[in-house]
């Protein structure tokens, strides 16, 4: 499941505009991606430790 989110996220950050097709001059979307994973990351540890 790892391999497959992991897949996802850099899919979506790097070609997210063509595949998905929104506009993004300032890099927004792609900070609201990161932050996301980041998040998750963060999320799936302390849930994996606990």
């Amino acid at each position: 499941m790892s391999g497959l989110a992991l897949a996802m996220f850099v899919g979506l950050f790097a070609w997210g505009q063509q595949i998905v097709g929104y506009d993004d001059p300032h890099g927004r979307v792609q900070l609201a991606l990161f932050a996301t994973f980041c998040f998750g990351l963060l999320v799936g540890y302390r849930a994996k430790s606990a």
